[in-house]
């Protein structure tokens, strides 16, 4: 019997324990959205049961995180520089191009780089968290109502390239009445790692974002598994980063999507627009004599793709290709597949002198004296990085002509086209062997001397020059 007025008792205290625990957190939860407050004024740095942070982009979080996000206000009165802007461009997790006065910035645009965060790449080499994060920034500021950029002192500053601006970026929704700081959602949110985040205006809540992040293990700082990463031996990157450092690549099975906007003999010419640097970069991807019949299935004009493959140097072109593509259903994320049908190639009206001699300068990753990565400007022939991309160029005079005729070439008849555009730059044309629609061979006859416009690859042979494979892509103007 007394044994159980003893349980009775226990039982009892425990129901009595947990009551008042309720009572204790009675108030309202601070929401992600911030509409809802909480029953007691909260502090710069409120308290584990007043707030939670906003949900992944995968999972919902624990919800005794704290919001530092919620608690950090934007103070329009500061010494600061402000500015409310709209969005050009988004780019990746730690980078935005904003609408702006060209009293401002000359060309109306601010290349934004958001100040104390580091989130992983999504733009060269494709790494994990990467795509979620700039989902992340895109989606938040999608939704914005509108978005605040702030400088970090009196002065607009910039980053180590020079192009980009260092910048707090700042949104609400509507019906919200304050701006959340989305620099410090990502790190809240596990989406980004330090970068100089505790020497700037919010240093001191950014560490503490950062160190409760890390304690809590989400995202970069824990082993949960990012759906959107492929975690296997296959390197996931961009065309550009292929583009821009293919040393860097050389043998390795490499993974990236792209638009296929030209086959011919075996070998698909891709292109995928960077939207950071404004321009389209491409590659060739050599598929052989005995590709599977499914994945011939799907290497159509227009066709969003994503390729797996070797990245090589093709000695006899003197250029880089992707070959050995692979193609196995049963494991996708190790196969070439089907993304998008129906793409049409834009075909980059393109000025001859700046195709000729121009140069280009991007940001591009190298590695610093720490083992991790740092972005610099290096500038490249313009050529080079729109190789085994389309454009077009208009009114090119063609001064003469050059026809292949060795009979134990398979490219008898083909020929280069030596044109003068308008302001004397000199612009080579090769073409495959071209016939018209009868079947007939067509000849220098049809173009020498003639002003012509042209859609073309680039290709390179002694020189970039422009690659032509049907006669409906050059058209004669008189």
């Amino acid at each position: 019997m007394k044994n159980r007025m003893k349980l009775l008792s226990a039982l009892l205290a425990l129901v009595m324990l947990l009551a008042a625990f309720a009572a204790c957190n009675g108030g309202e939860v601070w929401s992600p959205t911030g509409k809802e407050t909480p029953s007691k004024a909260t502090e710069e740095t409120p308290t584990a049961a007043q707030t939670t942070v906003s949900a992944s982009p995968t999972q919902e979080q624990p919800s005794d995180l704290v919001d530092y996000v919620g608690s950090l206000k934007l103070d329009m009165s500061s010494s600061s520089k402000k500015l409310e802007v709209t969005v050009k461009t988004y780019v990746d997790g730690d980078t935005t191009h904003f609408n702006v006065p060209e009293d401002v910035i000359e060309s109306g645009v601010l290349k934004a780089r958001y100040l104390a965060v580091n989130t992983p790449e999504s733009t060269g080499k494709i790494e994990k968290w990467g795509k979620q994060a700039s989902n992340f920034t895109k989606e938040h500021l999608k939704g914005a109502s509108s978005i605040i950029v702030e400088s970090d002192d009196e002065n607009w500053n910039t980053d180590s390239t020079g192009s980009r601006y260092l910048v707090w970026v700042w949104y609400k929704t509507e019906g919200q009445n304050e701006y959340r700081n989305l620099n410090l959602e990502l790190l809240q949110n596990g989406l980004a790692i330090a970068s100089n985040s505790g020497q700037n205006r919010y240093g001191d809540i950014c560490m503490n974002a950062i160190m409760q992040a890390k304690k809590a293990q989400l995202h970069v700082h824990g082993n949960e598994k990012d759906p959107l990463f492929y975690e296997g031996a296959i390197q996931e990157v961009t065309l550009k980063a292929l583009r821009t450092d293919p040393e860097s690549y050389k043998d390795t099975l490499v993974s990236f999507d792209a638009v296929i906007v030209r086959e011919y003999s075996n070998t698909l010419y891709v292109e995928e627009y960077d939207e950071e640097d404004g321009i389209y970069y491409g590659i060739t991807a050599y598929y052989g004599f005995s590709a599977d019949p499914d994945l011939l299935a799907i290497m159509k004009l227009g066709n969003r793709i994503r390729i797996v493959g070797s990245m090589q140097y093709y000695e006899a072109g003197g250029t880089w290709q992707v070959s050995g593509l692979k193609y196995n259903v049963r494991k996708p994320n190790e196969s070439c597949g089907l993304i998008e049908t129906g793409v049409e190639t834009d075909y980059v009206l393109t000025d001859p002198a700046r195709f000729e001699g121009g140069k280009m300068s991007v940001p591009v990753q190298i590695k610093d004296e720490d083992g991790g990565t740092m972005e610099i400007m290096k500038e490249f022939p313009y050529a080079q990085l729109v190789m085994s991309t389309s454009l077009m160029m208009t009114d090119l005079k063609v001064t003469s002509v050059y026809t292949t005729t060795n009979d134990a070439s398979s490219s008898k008849g083909a020929m280069t086209l030596t044109c003068k555009a308008p302001d004397g730059t000199t612009v080579d044309v090769r073409t495959v062997v071209l016939k018209d629609d009868a079947g007939n061979l067509i000849t220098a006859d049809a173009y020498e001397g003639r002003t012509i416009d042209v859609k073309a690859i680039v290709d390179y042979y002694e020189g970039y020059q422009l690659k032509v494979f049907t006669d409906k892509d050059i058209t004669v103007k008189n």
